[in-house]
């Protein structure tokens, strides 16, 4: 029987992959076979990952690149091709969040974080589809979150709501017009998982989740491996338009 979660020979580019998700993402796709391309603003970082994500044994090319400018993942598309040749599975992990109240937000602050959470989304699949499209083939994997499906009460962020909230949507629209070139497009909504932008150790935090997750925990970083790798392999060919949440039962309720 062939084992349709190896990635051998696929190239996976992920974004934000200097820390967080998009590191674990690295080393999971990697673990299964894959040669790995990252991209984040942070080149000492992208170092530090690409050795722990080599000792899989597979090809990994960092690229430094702004999500945010289009010339910038113009150039790394470029690169990534250069390098590999193709473009299989793409991750747009990228993400930021800005904790303001409704009535205290700017244009600035609104901007900063529609630019990374969705705008880049966009330009980074606009860059790399047509190299799927000339392949007829294709994974495109979204990062949105639970709070893109539902209201949080662990603060006020109206921007990451928007943005957040706007994946799923455009998953939908992209999987109806990149399916005649058997290109599939999803999504990968997480809870709370340790990284960067949730980084909160406090009784007071603990005590939040333990009352709305009903596993009553934090996820566990490699939780979210199982899943990316299902989404970027040959046994979800016939998955797509679909939004998942790996929140420990968060937005079933």
């Amino acid at each position: 029987m062939k084992d349709c979660f190896d990635l051998t020979g696929k190239v996976a580019v992920i974004t934000g992959a200097s820390s967080g998700l998009g590191v674990e993402f690295s080393k999971a796709l990697a673990f299964r076979g894959a040669d790995i391309a990252i991209l984040a603003r942070r080149s000492d970082k992208l170092e530090s990952v690409a050795e722990q994500v080599r000792l899989f044994g597979n090809k990994v090319f960092t690229v430094v690149c702004d999500v945010t400018k289009e010339e910038d993942i113009d150039l790394a598309v470029k690169k990534v091709i250069e390098e590999f040749g193709k473009i299989d599975i793409l991750v747009n992990n990228a993400g930021t969040c800005d904790v303001v109240a409704t009535a205290d937000l700017t244009k600035e602050r609104w901007n900063q974080v529609m630019d990374v959470n969705l705008e880049a989304v966009v330009f980074m699949t606009k860059h790399v589809v047509p190299h799927m499209i000339k392949q007829e083939y294709g994974r495109i994997i979204n990062i949105s979150s639970m709070y893109g499906l539902r209201a949080s009460i662990t603060g006020i962020i109206p921007a990451y709501w928007a943005s957040k909230g706007a994946i799923p949507q455009l998953t939908r629209g992209w999987a109806w017009e990149f399916a005649p070139y058997n290109i599939t497009c999803n999504t990968i909504a997480p809870g709370f998982f340790p990284s960067e932008l949730m980084n909160d150790e406090s009784d007071e935090f603990k005590g939040v989740v333990k009352s709305i997750i009903p596993l009553g925990r934090v996820g566990k970083i490699e939780e979210i491996d199982g899943l990316i790798t299902l989404l970027s392999s040959d046994s979800a060919s016939y998955i797509t338009g679909q939004t998942i949440a790996i929140d420990g039962g968060k937005t079933a309720i």
